[in-house]
C-alpha cells in the first residue's frame, strides 16, 4: 500500500509508518522538511508547491515510479502543507498570489494528477483550518474572517484591502482555507467510485513552522497571541496533532466523501462553505490554470 503525502511536520508520517508495517510513504517536500523522513519505506520527491512546473514534475515522477513497478498504485493522498504570509502581495513565478497557489491550486494540481494513480478504495485528505469560520470562537480573534471574491481575483496578488498589510496576509490565509473546503466539495462530486475526499481541520498546532514566512508580526502573533489558546481545547501539540491526522488518513475517523473532519469527529464546516456555485466557479478556474500550464 502506498500513500502520497505533502509534509509540514514529520509527526504524522512517523505515526503512519509506526502503525502500518506494510505502508510505503511517498513524500513531497521542499528541502529540509523531508530530510528527517528517509528510510526503506519512504520515497522522497522534491517539489516546490508554489510552482506549477515543479508540482507537475513531482506528479510525473510518481507516475513513472508507479508505471515502472517501483511503487504500487496509490492508496491515497494527504495534502498537509500550507503557508501563511505577512501580506497578500507575495507572487509566484507563475504570477499567482503565493497563499492561493500553495493552499489551493497545488492541492488541485496534485489531486488531479494523482487520482488516476490510485486503486480503490482510496482516500484523499486536504488539511484546512477552522479559521475559515471567521468568528471569535474558532480563532480567538487572532485571524480576520475570509473575504470571498471571484477565483480569478483571489489567484492574483493584491486581492484584499491594504494588500501590503499583515491583516491582508491573514485574510488571504483564511480565504484560502475556505476555498480549499469549496474545492473538496466539488471534488467529492467528481471523484471515481471507491475514492473519497475530506477536509481535515487540525486545530491550532503551535511550532509546526506555518508562520515562518509570515514576517515579524505574524510570528509574534503565533508565538504570543496564540499562547493563551494553546491552553484550551482549540490547540494540540505537534505530536498529538500527528496522531489525530494519522487516524484520519487511515480511515479511523469514518467520514463520508466531502465531509469536514474536526480532528477526531465529523462536523459541519461553516455555513458559507456550502455554495455549489462558488465551488463550480473555483473548479473551473483551477482547471483553466491547470490545463493552461499543460499547454
Amino acid at each position: 500500500m502506498s500513500w502520497m503525502r505533502r509534509v509540514r511536520s514529520s509527526h504524522a508520517p512517523s505515526e503512519l509508518l509506526r502503525r502500518e508495517p506494510r505502508l510505503h510513504l511517498v513524500v513531497l517536500a521542499r528541502g529540509e522538511p523531508g530530510k528527517g523522513l528517509r528510510g526503506p519505506r519512504v520515497t522522497l520527491v522534491e517539489a516546490d508547491l508554489a510552482s506549477r512546473a515543479s508540482t507537475a514534475s513531482a506528479v510525473d515522477a510518481i507516475r513513472t515510479f508507479v508505471a515502472g513497478g517501483e511503487l504500487p498504485p496509490l492508496a491515497g493522498f494527504a495534502g498537509n502543507a500550507g503557508v501563511s504570509l505577512d501580506d497578500a502581495l507575495h507572487t509566484t513565478a507563475d504570477g499567482h498570489e503565493t497563499t492561493f497557489a500553495v493552499n489551493v491550486l497545488a492541492n488541485h494540481l496534485l489531486i488531479a494528477g494523482l487520482v488516476p494513480l490510485m486503486r480503490a478504495p482510496a482516500r484523499v485528505l486536504v488539511t484546512v483550518s477552522d479559521t475559515h469560520f471567521g468568528d471569535f470562537r474558532h480563532s480567538g480573534g487572532t485571524m480576520p474572517p475570509p473575504r470571498w471574491a471571484a477565483p480569478a481575483v483571489l489567484a492574483r496578488p493584491g486581492a484584499f484591502p491594504d494588500p501590503g498589510s499583515a491583516t491582508a496576509g491573514r485574510t488571504a490565509y483564511t480565504t484560502s482555507k475556505l476555498a480549499a473546503i469549496h474545492l473538496v466539495h466539488e471534488w467529492a462530486r467528481r471523484l471515481p467510485p471507491g475514492t473519497t475526499i475530506a477536509s481535515y481541520n487540525p486545530g491550532l498546532v503551535p511550532r509546526t513552522g506555518l508562520s515562518r514566512d509570515a514576517g515579524a508580526v505574524g510570528r509574534f502573533m503565533m508565538r504570543w497571541l496564540s499562547a493563551p489558546l494553546a491552553l484550551t481545547p482549540l490547540a494540540d501539540t505537534p505530536a498529538a496533532a500527528g496522531r489525530k491526522l494519522a487516524d484520519a488518513v487511515l480511515g479511523r475517523v469514518v467520514a463520508p466523501s466531502g465531509a469536514y473532519v474536526d480532528r477526531t469527529r465529523v462536523v459541519p464546516s461553516s455555513a458559507e462553505s456550502y455554495d455549489p456555485e462558488r465551488e463550480r466557479d473555483l473548479w473551473d478556474h483551477l482547471e483553466h490554470l491547470r490545463t493552461s500550464a499543460d499547454a
